[in-house]
């Protein structure tokens, strides 16, 4: 199972918000690249990049940083945050980030899923952010009415061939992930998951792995790294 450090990056800093609050947040470096830096030092094979500035904005906003992070680590990275069109997919793949992922258009847009799919293929994945059943749009400040099993059978409809689930709720809280959710969207999911949210102590990544039968192929971790609560290297350890 992979596991995936998440760097998220605000106003220029690494920080983690507590269930994806701008108001609520904490602040772990001032310096992204070092951050990066140091969970590859740690044995990371790949980065995950939250640009909560374009998240809230609308609009990519820490491209170049986590550009930066693949040109000088040589590990695939995947950002997702504030990517509404085209042309701000197509810019991250010159870039040389190894997935763009996509989240609000996936419900306000599936058309531009389609396109983004048929054009990058691979390079495109599509975050199902959600609160409850429902879906969490716009940098999680608005809950949809569209219901994340409808969501994912759509976006397999249109082509995706890897999702990601976070659950909002969990996220930023160190309370657990909740598998019950996650064992829901892997029974609906027919494309590789990456799972995201709440993990928070090691026994989580092991309950984690579990499910890689049902389709999970790895997980996001954040706060839990940064309070050190989980140590990276043993978290690769045990997810094998």
């Amino acid at each position: 199972m992979l596991i995936l450090p998440a760097i998220d990056i605000r106003k220029g800093r690494c920080v983690r918000l507590f269930q994806g609050k701008a108001d609520r947040e904490t602040v772990y470096s001032g310096n992204p690249l070092e951050t990066a830096g140091r969970w590859v030092r740690q044995g990371a094979r790949m980065l995950h990049v939250a640009d909560l500035d374009g998240a809230f904005e609308g609009r990519p906003v820490n491209l170049q940083t986590a550009a930066q992070m693949r040109r000088e680590f040589n590990v695939p990275v995947e950002i997702g945050g504030g990517f509404r069109d085209l042309k701000g997919i197509e810019t991250a793949v010159k870039a040389g980030l190894d997935k763009v992922i996509l989240g609000t258009i996936a419900v306000s847009k599936p058309e531009l899923v389609r396109e983004a799919v048929r054009e990058f293929d691979g390079r495109v994945s599509v975050s199902i952010d959600v609160s409850g059943d429902f879906v969490t749009v716009s940098g999680w400040t608005a809950v949809s009415q569209v219901r994340f099993e409808d969501l994912v059978k759509r976006m397999q409809d249109e082509g995706v061939s890897e999702l990601l689930f976070t659950d909002t709720r969990k996220d930023g809280t160190l309370s657990g992930p909740n598998i019950e959710s996650i064992k829901r969207f892997l029974k609906v999911a027919k494309v590789p998951v990456i799972a995201s949210g709440g993990i928070s102590r090691i026994e989580d990544v092991e309950a984690l792995k579990q499910l890689v039968p049902d389709g999970l192929k790895g997980a996001v971790i954040g706060k839990a790294l940064y309070d050190g609560k989980i140590n990276l290297q043993e978290a690769l350890a045990r997810a094998g």
